[in-house]
């Protein structure tokens, strides 16, 4: 039996007085990546980013590695394992390839894991080591994509949370990514993907969860899900 890596028990989540998520429930197994799909405006950034303690529950329950994290501060969540790449990838524009590499392994003091660790992004991104003195803002989307990817790598996370790692990308751009993260997963670092481009989504996934207006309406095999008539027309383009 897999390991449940992350649980998250009937979490509510409101902005002011709008209830963003109502009474949420996934898990998360280690080694998988499970997908969280749906319309703009359904919660699913909402979701990433309560995970990573960006965001405080009203109600409900989050579980790392069968700690209780709910409530607890971002960079903790981070220390525990569990990294982010933000929706339009927020690089710090002003700063190098390099340093913003370095900031991702800021709660690490292991000097020569850091450094292994370098080596190991540069490895599989090798535009990223070829552009390490440039400023990160000036990097084409794609590489900025990469780039955010390799920060939340050198904290060394067991659970990778991406938030729509596709947007704004051209088609071969995205089929490139993806095969990064299927790539990342068989390594060893578990995934929860949310991701407006269902398709590839559920093309890299092995369990999927819809939301619809901040609650849960379908989940199951990602396969199982792309061959959903309901699913198909709704979010398949058909």
């Amino acid at each position: 039996m897999a390991e449940t890596m992350l649980q998250i028990d009937h979490i509510d989540v409101f902005y002011g007085a709008i209830h963003a998520l109502k009474g949420v429930s996934l898990e998360v197994q280690t080694g998988e990546i499970v997908t969280l799909i749906g319309a703009n405006g359904a919660g699913k950034s909402t979701t990433l980013r309560t995970i990573s303690g960006l965001l405080a529950p009203k109600a409900g329950t989050i579980t790392f590695l069968g700690a209780d994290i709910t409530g607890k501060k971002a960079h903790e969540i981070v220390k525990d394992g569990i990294s982010q790449v933000p929706e339009g990838r927020r690089v710090f524009a002003e700063m190098t390839v390099l340093e913003n590499l370095e900031l991702g392994a800021f709660t690490r003091t292991d000097k020569a894991g850091i450094a292994s660790d370098l080596e190991m992004v540069f490895a599989r991104f090798p535009r990223l080591k070829e552009r390490r003195a440039q400023l990160a803002g000036t990097l084409s989307g794609g590489e900025q994509q990469m780039l955010a990817m390799g920060r939340a790598l050198m904290s060394r996370p067991k659970l990778l949370l991406l938030d729509e790692p596709s947007m704004g990308l051209a088609p071969l751009l995205i089929r490139e990514i993806f095969d990064i993260i299927a790539d990342i997963n068989k390594e060893g670092t578990t995934v929860l993907l949310v991701e407006q481009n269902a398709n590839m989504a559920l093309s890299i996934a092995s369990r999927a969860y819809v939301l619809e207006t901040g609650r849960i309406t379908l989940s199951g095999a990602a396969k199982e899900l792309a061959a959903s008539e309901d699913v198909r027309k709704a979010y398949l383009g058909g």
